[in-house]
């Protein structure tokens, strides 16, 4: 087309200085309406797609932006899709430079299938960033994946930071993997033959948290950790009520004595409510005619 335009410039008689003008702008009109074509094909394409598609799509463009809040700010949204394909878009950012954004990225991943949720996530366990860790943890508790029990029974015992710590015996709960309950019994129990020091504010966090995860199990294994728990007086009144409440969850009538005794002490009216509540839920469950 272009070379018919070229050959008519040569048959009409015009001047040569008008004629390379002239020339100039109509290749500039073929190169916009080439333009134009592309966008339209695009255009034609993207009609094919479900207005969910499209809205997946522009938030997979945005993760792109040099903005870290826009990429935080897609990763959100992508999450609030509740959509496997849209958490598949989302986890192209759990490599993302800033830890914020990596963070989003687990929490937006959860509408894969579990154990696809956890593969993607186990990186993150292992992340340099206490944060990233931490919340990566939290997020494999949401996915409920076995996949990373072992790194999470890991975490809770050994690393470095309580939050941490804290973090993977909250997600062992919610995993509910009985290759769990051993390892969150020792951190209730503590290490045996040492004397019992008061424990730190982080600490103590750690061991209500595995306190609850254990309730949550509801596996009567794991009773005799909860009595000792809620026996041993340098645990805090909240977690002694916490073992008094996991224990009346378990529903096992071996733990009524130990829930009787707090009762009876009345060494704080939360707790003797928890014991209270415990006993009667316990009591409830105990099958017709039997005995105390």
């Amino acid at each position: 087309m272009l070379g018919k335009l070229m050959l008519s410039l040569k048959v009409v008689a015009i001047p040569r200085r008008a004629s390379v003008v002239l020339m100039a702008v109509l290749v500039m009109g073929w190169l916009g309406f080439s333009e134009a074509a592309d966008a339209h094909r695009t255009a034609r394409q993207q009609d094919g797609l479900t207005p969910m598609q499209r809205e997946i799509d522009r938030q997979r463009q945005r993760l792109s932006s040099t903005e870290v809040e826009e990429r935080r700010d897609a990763l959100m949204h992508l999450g609030n899709l509740k959509r496997a394909d849209a958490s598949r878009a989302a986890a192209a950012a759990l490599n993302d430079e800033i830890p914020a954004v990596r963070v989003a990225a687990a929490h937006a991943i959860l509408s894969l299938p579990r154990d696809e949720a956890g593969a993607l996530l186990i990186p993150l366990l292992k992340d340099k960033n206490e944060f990233v860790r931490r919340e990566a943890a939290f997020a494999f508790g949401e996915s409920r994946s076995r996949v990373g029990t072992t790194m999470l029974v890991d975490l809770m015992l050994h690393d470095k930071k309580f939050s941490v710590r804290g973090a993977a015996a909250v997600a062992l709960g919610q995993i509910a993997d009985e290759a769990a309950l051993a390892p969150l019994s020792q951190v209730v129990t503590g290490q045996s033959g040492k004397k019992k020091k008061k424990k730190s504010p982080e600490e103590e966090f750690v061991v209500r948290a595995a306190v609850r995860s254990l309730g949550q199990s509801r596996s009567r294994t794991s009773v005799p950790a909860l009595i000792s728990a809620l026996q041993d007086e340098t645990n805090s009144i909240e977690t002694r009520r916490e073992a008094a409440t996991a224990l009346g969850s378990i529903g096992d009538s071996s733990a009524l004595p130990a829930l009787q005794a707090a009762y009876d002490a009345n060494a704080d009216p939360y707790l003797s409510e928890a014991a209270r509540a415990a006993i009667r839920q316990i009591n409830r469950a105990k099958p017709k005619g039997a005995g105390n």
